[in-house]
């Protein structure tokens, strides 16, 4: 296994039904860390940025439109081969094709507003959290139960 980071963002939906600590919790129970963590309304051009492989798609604005349109959360989770963790804990990017359990399947309304983001892959993890936050903002700590893993 290899130690990994992984940016998350809340979206303005999950934030505005008081989602934040239910998908945060959800993360850490299953042995995550939260190394980076902030509240924001997303500029269009941070969203642009962002969402930039999915320009010229039919959903593009209203993608970036619904996550530009409130806060969100955006934050950095790592641990053991955290991208793929996290992938599984958020179910698929359709709330309709996410099982029960996941944080999309119980809680996601539209493709589009699916509760939360997460990066797909190592590449885009580090593109991604490169926009939202500097090498100076995440911590590093031991969490309490790595003594047992």
């Amino acid at each position: 296994m290899a130690v990994e980071r992984t940016l998350i963002i809340i979206k303005p939906g999950a934030v505005a039904r008081g989602l934040v600590g239910e998908v945060l919790s959800r993360l850490e129970k299953k042995g995550l860390k939260i190394v980076g963590l902030k509240m924001l309304k997303m500029s269009r051009r941070k969203a642009e940025e962002l969402y930039s492989v999915h320009k010229g798609k039919h959903f593009y604005e209203e993608l970036i439109n619904y996550i530009t349109s409130a806060p969100v959360v955006v934050g950095v989770v790592e641990g053991d081969d955290a991208i793929q963790v996290v992938r599984k804990v958020i179910g698929p990017t359709n709330p309709k094709e996410a099982p029960p359990g996941t944080i999309r399947g119980d809680f996601g309304i539209s493709i589009t507003q699916n509760v939360i983001h997460a990066s797909d892959s190592k590449e885009s993890a580090e593109r991604e959290i490169k926009i939202f936050f500097e090498e100076g903002e995440l911590c590093s700590y031991s969490r309490a139960d790595e003594a047992w893993l």
